[in-house]
């Protein structure tokens, strides 16, 4: 592929060689250098790709994009841009030839929801007969494919061939989560969202290598509402002025609000044997019942996060109300059949704040007893430890202390940490280090009525311990204490 043909949409100055230089492959990574790359150099937060220009060109890369002067031979073209990862989402975009232009394109972005709606939205639309490519926090699908995610938002170049194999695997439209990080490091570049939906927002990720503050935080989240065509937002969220504070799109909102386009009305919890769940009369822009089998009201912003998109794609209101019924996440209150006489989930919580909504909505279905069993992870804060401890000691009936991913410590010097938050409160607790003999004492110790909440490791089928993950899935568990019993 020609090289002016890669830069058609990119601000550039071609310090030195030709744009008609043939380019082979474009990569950031130095070890794929080959030649007649591109190699286009990333700072990063820990290694600058700068510092790998001799180590490519002696690979036969000819031509490099960079940021700053570089002494190269005279066989290698130059091409000085004012930032690299800018100009990589529109040189990737050219490279797979703009596959998002023939794609609808729904990108996600808020603290919590992200990840449940976009598997509710691919839920209604392939019931609705839309082939859909997802991208986001747990893997990315592509027709058949399914790949393992590094990160929430991968980087630009990989969306964009993510986009290519969509397009080739015959898929209409991509839903994916689009992470604050994302937006910040211009993953998302490149090209417009048809729909941007931004679902809440509440103080995370604000640390050195992350956002500065929490003002950083919301503004680099509200950039997507100048990415998009249509932005769809949370109409209730209390920084809802400032999110659509210099927006470039079509604005829709939903939420309980009056002044929201889709509302929610008239809201009700709903169990049943082994399960638990929610049902509201959607009012507004539509108007019809819906019942879903995932509780709490975050379940009822989800779920009006994916009609709100959908409603754009002409879906039914009988496909809607029966995707909707069927929709689940893999680790996100993920219900698990042990028995009709309580519930049993699975659930990511993994830190104070998501464990303490957790609990607070499972409070709410007037359980006989919440059961909550949890580990946290090594080599990270002890705070998250003594936190975590503390709310499950005042929120559950009984704590089950064990391991999640002990990874360099020692599983019973991080229970012993959880054990100083817990007492701080007059929770009852037991603890087992086994993760799965754990289980099976909640398991058998289960009575009419218990909602046992399984938290931390949700989608994860591995434990990490000393540097190795070994294999660990939470439903596979589950299965063998059943069959063992």
């Amino acid at each position: 592929m020609k090289l002016s043909s890669l830069l058609e949409r990119v601000e550039y100055t071609c310090c030195q060689g030709s744009l008609d230089q043939e380019v082979t492959t474009v990569t950031y990574d130095s070890r794929k250098a080959e030649p007649g790359s591109m190699f286009i150099c990333i700072r990063g937060a820990v290694v600058d790709g700068h510092k790998f220009i001799p180590d490519v060109v002696e690979k036969g890369a000819k031509v490099l994009v960079v940021e700053e002067e570089t002494q190269v031979p005279s066989g290698v073209t130059v091409i000085r841009v004012k930032d690299t990862r800018y100009a990589m989402a529109f040189i990737s975009a050219a490279y797979f030839g703009y596959p998002a232009e023939k794609l609808k394109t729904i990108g996600i972005t808020g603290t919590k929801g992200k990840t449940t709606t976009t598997y509710m939205v691919k839920s209604i639309l392939e019931n609705a007969g839309y082939k859909v490519g997802l991208i986001g926090t747990i893997e990315a699908i592509i027709g058949d494919k399914v790949i393992p995610a590094a990160n929430t938002t991968p980087e630009s170049f990989v969306i964009q061939k993510y986009f290519r194999d969509m397009v080739d695997a015959g898929c209409d439209c991509v839903v994916m989560e689009v992470s604050s990080q994302g937006l910040m490091l211009h993953r998302t570049q490149g090209f417009i969202f048809d729909f941007g939906i931004f679902t809440n927002i509440e103080p995370d990720h604000i640390g050195p290598n992350e956002h500065k503050d929490f003002a950083h935080y919301l503004a680099c989240k509200s950039l997507l509402l100048k990415q998009c065509r249509v932005g769809i937002v949370n109409r209730d969220d209390e920084h809802f002025d400032k999110i659509i504070e210099g927006h470039t799109c079509t604005l829709e909102t939903y939420g309980f609000s009056p002044e929201a386009d889709l509302r929610a009305e008239d809201a009700k919890l709903v169990s049943g044997k082994g399960y638990l769940g929610i049902s509201y009369h959607l009012k507004g822009l539509l108007d019809f019942p819906v019942e879903i089998d995932i509780p709490g009201k975050f379940s009822i912003y989800n779920s009006l996060t994916a009609i709100a998109i959908c409603r754009h794609f002409k879906v039914s209101e009988d496909n809607i109300i029966k995707a909707l019924k069927v929709a689940k996440v893999k680790g996100r209150i993920e219900m698990v059949k042990v028995s009709d006489e309580f519930t049993l989930m699975i659930d990511y919580a993994h830190n104070a704040m998501a464990l303490e909504s957790l609990l607070t909505t499972l409070r709410e279905y007037h359980p006989h007893r919440l059961v909550c069993l949890f580990g946290c992870g090594g080599n990270r804060s002890k705070y998250r430890r003594y936190e975590m401890g503390e709310v499950s000691g005042k929120l559950a009936d009984l704590t089950i202390i064990t391991s999640d991913n002990p990874r360099d410590e020692e599983p019973q010097a991080i229970i012993d940490d959880i054990k100083i938050g817990i007492g701080k409160t007059s929770g009852k607790y037991v603890e087992i280090i086994d993760r799965k003999e754990a289980i099976r004492y909640a398991i058998e110790h289960g009575e009419p009525g218990d909602i046992i909440i399984l938290a931390g490791k949700g989608h994860e089928d591995y434990q990490e311990i000393k540097g190795k993950k070994y294999p660990m899935d939470e439903r596979v568990l589950i299965a063998d204490i059943l069959a063992e019993r």
